[in-house]
């Protein structure tokens, strides 16, 4: 393991324990100014200032005693300076003593070295919730065939689509 690699998982480890502390001040330092924040619902705080407003509002609302449980799962250095981090973890809230399998999220994490050290500058959150892909021959896949083959005839749906 290398210096970045302790110094990266060292900041994954104050992320969660500044969310396990509820302290919204601590879990924004360890992002930059200008982040991006992205979460589990879709919702986007652009800028630490924005994200660092929901968490607080968030830690004496409804995760107010709330734990974040996890660890990251790898580290990619895409260029010198700046990795990509994935993680799971999810939330334990105060009344359960185990986490509920429907509760884990994978995180998407960029990290840049900073004056102050590796601070995240992008975050993503999405649950996991694998669905298995259906064969091309099965059922769902030929009814969604037809359905295409259908619209198409009738200039509707992607074709006539402007997005």
């Amino acid at each position: 393991m290398t210096m970045d690699d302790r110094q990266i998982r060292d900041l994954f480890d104050r992320l969660m324990r500044a969310w396990t502390d509820n302290d919204a001040a601590a879990y924004g330092a360890c992002f930059t100014d200008d982040s991006d924040y992205v979460s589990y619902d879709g919702t986007r705080a652009v800028g630490r200032h924005d994200m660092q407003d929901a968490h607080d509002r968030l830690f004496r609302g409804v995760l107010a005693g709330s734990a974040l449980v996890g660890d990251i799962e790898s580290i990619r250095y895409v260029v010198p300076g700046v990795a990509i981090v994935h993680g799971t973890a999810s939330v334990l809230m105060p009344w359960r003593s185990r986490l509920p399998r429907r509760r884990l999220s994978r995180q998407t994490l960029v990290a840049v070295r900073t004056d102050q050290g590796w601070r995240f500058t992008a975050l993503h959150n999405g649950r996991v919730r694998p669905v298995q892909i259906p064969a091309p021959d099965s059922l769902p896949s030929r009814m969604s065939q037809a359905m295409g083959h259908a619209a198409r005839r009738l200039g509707m749906g992607r074709a006539a689509a402007r997005i």
